[in-house]
């Protein structure tokens, strides 16, 4: 091949890494944008509203303030968030474990098939009623309950991915001899971890909204709860304090998730950037 079909032929490339590079500080910049965009106008919208379910954005910042920044901090805030990440790690753990057994032995995933299929077609924040009235009101029962919504979207994603690898990744450990530990730790997990990544982010979002739930029914403390008791008491700045709150705590787990995700994986990461580039 000549100088000039070479030249040719990585041009395309050169243009696309070049997009890459200059795409990625306008993406990081709309990001930004957005969201700042809908707070102006939703301050300006709202500024003279007079309507008491939709208070004054002005309003309602004032709220939280004084509501979550000090008052309900140490006993709202953190138990919440307490329930969440213990809850989260029982059931992605219990998930994976389970998983990579599942995974590995058809004959286990054959049996538990049926009844794995039932208890993921029941909504998560249908369980909350029922530990409920066996368990009562308890912060032991929150846990559980987030635990078991978090369960299976990992269970599911590490069985998919302990089924997905490559065959030649197997044939590699046999002729390498590698022991059952090392094919597990330093073949099967590595090449099923995307996977098991994806199952456990949609578990942290589950487990969010199983979080909400769980408090929002027979508890008197935790950010459900106290979002809930605003609406029945009338205190709408108070609920809107409340639901802002939500969303930022939900957008910041989900982001600080993605960053560890990324560190752990770089492999992958990189290897997805440079089969863009290609």
């Amino acid at each position: 091949m000549t100088a000039t079909s070479t030249a040719l032929v990585d041009a395309p490339k050169q243009r696309r890494r070049r997009r890459l590079r200059i795409g990625r500080p306008w993406l990081v910049a709309i990001e930004v944008a957005v969201p700042i965009a809908v707070l102006v106008i939703w301050w300006l919208i709202s500024a003279d509203s007079s309507n008491p379910f939709y208070p004054p954005l002005a309003t309602i910042v004032d709220r939280f303030r004084e509501l979550w920044l000090f008052d309900h901090l140490f006993s709202d805030i953190l138990p919440s968030l307490g329930n969440l990440l213990a809850g989260f790690a029982i059931g992605g753990g219990v998930g994976v474990l389970l998983g990579v057994a599942l995974g590995m032995v058809r004959t286990l995933s054959w049996l538990f098939a049926p009844v794995i299929d039932f208890w993921r077609a029941i909504p998560p924040v249908a369980l909350v009623p029922i530990i409920v009235s066996l368990m009562g009101f308890g912060n032991e029962t929150r846990i559980l309950t987030i635990a078991l919504s978090a369960l299976f979207p990992t269970l599911i994603s590490t069985i998919d991915g302990m089924r997905a690898l490559d065959p030649q990744l197997r044939d590699v450990a046999s002729v390498y001899r590698l022991t059952w530990s090392e094919r597990l730790f330093g073949v099967y997990l590595p090449a099923a971890s995307p996977r098991i990544a994806s199952g456990l982010q949609v578990s942290l979002q589950v487990a969010f909204v199983v979080m909400i739930a769980s408090e929002m029914l027979g508890s008197s403390n935790g950010i459900g709860a106290m979002t809930l008791i605003a609406q029945q008491s009338f205190a709408i700045p108070d609920m809107w304090a409340g639901i802002v709150l939500l969303g930022i705590i939900g957008y910041l787990a989900n982001l600080l998730f993605n960053v560890i995700r990324d560190r752990l994986l770089r492999w992958y990461v990189r290897s997805q950037q440079l089969g863009k580039e290609m």
